[in-house]
């Protein structure tokens, strides 16, 4: 749909939605594409938007409107409103984007790329089994990007039961799946979180590798004021820990690149993000 965006217009407007959305970095990343892309016209906003109102607040939007970031709770909802869907949105039932072109509203799910970019840079390379905390939206697109790395086993770390929807879906991909309740964790190559920090017990049986063991990987997608506690307690055991926000680095330089139809400036924005982060009060 990148194609369909024209960047010279008077006025192109773009933003993030969500609740809550106060703690939101994307108009860190999204307006420093836009600079170093000359883009002098386009604005990026953040706004508060729940699942109750998204449908009032995208009806109003005017033909200004070029893209749009969804977080939670909205990755569902904004599949719904939708005029047309992307691979990725379709395969993981959720879209944390929606771009705008001549013959509507698309939805995407980059959070896909954002996760799978995010453990390789973090080293994490073939993975034979991984423990996914959570079974909804977010963790679908784990599930998806975890099917690009050779895995061979998802376990999903849940409070009551894992969603269908999900495990039906790492089953289509070839996954041996199970479950395991909230705070009965298992050694893994990789764990991806994707719940909210508060929603995690059992911290303190966070698996320690043994001597001379593998690489081990935590990517815990949710990012707030600093480190989270599922993240010092991995780095506390040993493991190689991934920052959310370099999978939010990752999945908005594809947002940039279909919402402008523009390559996205992956440094520009990178920096921005280190700058951004370098003034947030360690937690």
């Amino acid at each position: 749909m990148g194609g369909d965006v024209a960047p010279h217009l008077a006025r192109a407007r773009c933003a993030v939605w969500g609740s809550p959305i106060r703690h939101s970095l994307s108009p860190v990343l999204h307006r420093a594409a836009y600079a170093a892309l000359g883009l002098r016209t386009w604005s990026y906003e953040r706004r508060d938007v729940d699942e109750h109102g998204f449908a009032r607040a995208f009806a109003e939007l005017d033909e200004s409107w070029r893209g749009l970031s969804l977080t939670m709770p909205l990755k569902e909802v904004g599949l719904a409103a939708a005029d047309l869907v992307a691979g990725t949105a379709a395969d993981t039932g959720a879209a944390n984007t929606l771009v705008r072109g001549s013959e509507g509203w698309t939805a995407h799910n980059t959070d896909v790329h954002g996760i799978a970019v995010a453990l390789r840079e973090a080293g994490c390379g073939a993975t034979t089994h991984a423990l996914v905390v959570g079974s909804g939206a977010t963790a679908r697109s784990a599930v998806a990007a975890l099917a690009t790395s050779g895995t061979r086993r998802i376990t999903f770390m849940v409070r009551d039961r894992a969603r269908s929807a999900t495990v039906e879906q790492a089953r289509r991909a070839g996954f041996e799946v199970d479950e395991v309740p909230m705070g009965h964790w298992r050694l893994a190559d990789v764990v991806i979180s994707t719940v909210p920090p508060a929603a995690i017990a059992g911290l303190d049986g966070f698996p320690r590798p043994l001597p001379g063991d593998r690489t081990r990987t935590l990517l815990d997608v949710v990012y707030g004021e600093g480190s989270t506690p599922l993240e010092g307690a991995a780095a506390a055991a040993g493991w190689t820990v991934q920052h959310g926000t370099v999978m939010l680095l990752h999945q908005a330089t594809e947002q940039v690149r279909l919402m402008t139809g523009r390559p996205a400036p992956l440094e520009a924005m990178r920096s921005a993000l280190e700058a951004a982060l370098a003034q947030r009060p360690a937690r």
